[in-house]
C-alpha cells in the first residue's frame, strides 16, 4: 500500500522508473526523507535491510539515474531488495489499465497486485523461471561468452523454461541448443532472483556425457573447456553463476588431492 512520505520517515530508498534506479554517488540512497528531498512522495514499504525499512518510490530524478547492475557487487540482500523494487515499479507501470475491460487499475492494499475496480480482475507480477547449469568434464568446466555480455566475462550456460517443460528438460534442451553437448548426473544447487528483467534462476550442476562443442552464434560468442586452475574472467561474486563455478572448482580440487 502506498503512503505519503513525511519528515519522520527514513531508511533505504529505491526510486525507480523505466528500469532505472536513483543512485546518488553511485549508491542506493540511505537516510531520512528530509535529507534526501523525498518528503511528500508516494512510497511503498517493500522490505527491511539491516533493521531499517526499504521504500519504493515509483518516480525518477533529473540526475544520477543508473542501472541495477551498478550495485551488483554490493550486499546481496540489498541488491535483491532493489531488484524487487525495480520489478514492482515496472509491474505497476505496465498495469495501469485492465487487459480484460480496459478500465483503470490500482495497486492492491494487502499484496503485490494490480486490481481492476470495474471487472475485479486481479494481476500479479510475472516471474520467468530460468535454469543455469555448470557442466564439468574431469578437471575442466564449460564456460561461454554470451552475446549480451560485452565485457569479456565467461560464465556457465543458462536459458528460460518453455511452456510444458520440466527444469530437467530445459537443462537438456538449452545445453544442446547452445553448445551441442549432452549432459548427465544433473543436481540441483540453489536459486537466485535475477531482475534482468524478472527471472528466477534455478541453478544446477551436471557432468558431461557426449558431443563436441558447436555454439549457437545467436546466443554465444565463444565456448570452451577450461581447466579449473586456468579460468578466464568470471562473473562477479554474489551471483549464482559464480557460485556454480566455484563449487565446480572445489570438486575438481578435492578429487585432485
Amino acid at each position: 500500500m502506498e503512503v505519503e512520505i513525511s519528515s519522520v520517515d527514513a531508511g533505504w530508498w529505491v526510486v525507480s522508473h523505466e528500469h532505472k534506479l536513483w543512485l546518488p554517488k553511485g549508491q542506493l540512497p540511505q537516510g531520512s526523507a528530509q535529507e534526501l528531498g523525498l518528503i511528500g512522495a508516494k512510497a511503498m514499504r517493500i522490505g527491511e535491510w539491516q533493521g531499517e525499512p526499504v521504500w519504493l518510490i515509483r518516480d525518477s530524478r533529473p540526475n544520477e539515474m543508473g542501472t541495477l547492475r551498478q550495485i551488483l557487487d554490493g550486499d546481496v540482500g540489498l541488491f535483491q531488495l532493489a531488484g524487487r523494487g525495480i520489478q514492482l515499479a515496472e509491474f505497476y507501470r505496465s498495469h495501469k489499465w485492465c487487459g480484460y475491460c480496459g478500465h483503470e487499475m490500482y495497486p492492491g492494499k494487502t499484496e503485490w497486485a494490480s486490481l481492476c475496480g470495474h471487472c475485479r480482475q486481479r494481476y500479479y507480477p510475472q516471474i520467468a523461471p530460468c535454469i543455469i547449469v555448470a557442466i564439468r568434464r574431469g578437471k575442466e568446466i564449460l564456460l561461454a561468452q554470451h552475446t549480451k555480455h560485452r565485457n569479456g566475462i565467461y560464465t556457465v550456460l543458462a536459458g528460460f523454461v518453455e511452456v510444458g517443460e520440466t527444469l530437467e528438460q530445459t537443462v537438456a534442451r538449452e545445453v544442446m541448443e547452445e553448445s551441442g553437448l549432452k549432459v548427465k548426473n544433473l543436481r540441483y544447487v540453489s536459486s537466485q532472483p535475477w531482475p534482468f528483467p524478472q527471472s528466477l534462476m534455478m541453478a544446477f550442476m551436471a557432468d558431461y556425457e557426449s558431443g563436441d562443442i558447436h555454439i549457437d552464434p545467436k546466443e554465444l560468442l565463444d565456448a570452451a573447456w577450461y581447466h579449473y586452475e586456468a579460468l578466464p574472467q568470471l562473473p562477479p561474486p554474489g551471483t549464482v553463476a559464480r557460485r556454480l563455478i566455484e563449487d565446480t572448482v572445489a570438486l575438481c580440487r578435492a578429487e585432485a588431492e
